[in-house]
């Protein structure tokens, strides 16, 4: 395969990765949002999903967003009367957002990431190898 390839297809798994960790922060960002008014929803979580895509002009498979859609979960329920989004029976809705989960995400996200930049790293190093070679 042509190095420059592998380089644009490790790029395009790093934007991907860089969208996901933004709805990963945004997920994380509010966890704890609440609604003000009672029988509102809160926050929903939301989710991504990728697709690999053909880019014919160069004839190779490159990893992009597909989607972004919320998670349809159940939100939780917290016991808070004096809340002003309290309901009848003073529960309030809260966020279908678990930070274990968020993080455990973002992790992985960050671990793709660095593995598809240590490909370019590879990629360059090899061609800056052969570039000294034919020297």
């Amino acid at each position: 395969m042509d190095l420059s390839k592998s380089m644009i297809i490790s790029a395009a798994g790093m934007k991907a990765q860089t969208v996901r960790m933004r709805v990963i922060s945004e997920n994380l960002a509010n966890a704890n949002s609440v609604s003000n008014t009672p029988g509102e929803d809160p926050y929903r979580r939301k989710v991504i999903t990728f697709v690999n895509e053909l880019n014919r002009e160069i004839g190779i498979h490159e990893v992009k967003v597909s989607d972004v859609k919320f998670d349809k979960s159940d939100f939780g329920m917290e016991y808070e009367p004096g809340h002003p989004s309290a309901d009848e029976n003073g529960y309030i809705r809260t966020p279908n957002v678990n930070s274990l989960v968020e993080a455990i995400d973002m992790k992985q996200a960050q671990r793709s990431y660095d593995a598809n930049l240590n490909a370019i790293d590879v990629s360059k190093n090899m061609i800056m190898r052969t570039i000294d070679l034919l020297r």
